[in-house]
């Protein structure tokens, strides 16, 4: 086998440099969707507890207060979902 020519040795480099760079984008961008979702979370959380507080029907746990969702976009938001994830 011939040896690599620095011209092959560049082109070779300069993929892996592209090959980091999309790496490096999806993992932004899941990190994005990740932190757009805990707040979506936290969002319809708030809500079920003040409709609860104000409703004076306070559940006696969170799954009473997840039976509140009704909509279905907002139940698929806690899909996998439990109090004890970060």
């Amino acid at each position: 086998m011939p040896a690599p020519s620095p011209d092959s040795i560049e082109k070779a480099r300069k993929k892996v440099a592209q090959a980091k760079a999309r790496l490096q984008a999806l993992e932004a961008r899941a990190s994005t969707e990740r932190r757009k979702l805990e707040a979506r979370r936290k969002i319809i959380l708030g809500a079920l507890v003040l409709d609860a507080a104000r409703s004076g029907n306070w559940p006696a746990s969170f799954d009473d207060l997840f039976a509140r969702i009704s909509r279905d976009v907002d139940r698929k938001a806690f899909e996998g979902w439990s109090l004890t994830d970060d």
